[in-house]
């Protein structure tokens, strides 16, 4: 007789998480054999790239990005946006049909060519990549005549 376990806290949330990774997988076979795909180079480290970036900003733990964790990618990678030119962010990428962003819609906005969406990709690879660097810590001190 089977028996039904119910988890609760982090058993759950590991339970959830790996669901969100099955899923993640799934649609990115769809994309390894997608013809349309093919020539891309070096696809399959691209997804599982999308697949870590996109579970980071998943929020809700419900397969999407909404608007707080847009907002969170934004803030973290240095361009905060006001709350309108989320919406628009979100509108262009699930063409009008969401108000949240899924794992489709962002691989597809990843690998896509698109003008206003190609800049947040270029964002985005450049602080994966370190191209953007910022120092760290409190700004150097200065003397009064190096002041203007």
């Amino acid at each position: 007789m089977p028996v039904n376990h119910t988890f609760q806290g982090g058993k759950a949330f590991g339970l959830l998480k790996a669901q969100q990774r099955e899923r993640c997988e799934e649609i990115n076979k769809e994309y390894m054999e997608d013809q349309k795909y093919r020539d891309e180079e070096d696809l399959l480290e691209k997804l599982d790239s999308f697949k870590n970036k996109y579970a980071e900003f998943d929020l809700n733990d419900q397969g999407e990005i909404d608007m707080m964790g847009l907002k969170r990618m934004m803030e973290k990678l240095g361009v905060p946006k006001t709350h309108l030119e989320m919406k628009k962010m979100i509108s262009e990428v699930t063409e009008g049909i969401s108000d949240s962003i899924n794992y489709r819609d962002f691989v597809k906005m990843m690998l896509g060519k698109r003008s206003a969406v190609l800049k947040l990709v270029m964002i985005f690879e450049d602080k994966a990549n370190g191209a953007i660097c910022k120092p760290d810590g409190p700004p150097p001190k200065r003397d009064i005549a190096s002041l203007p």
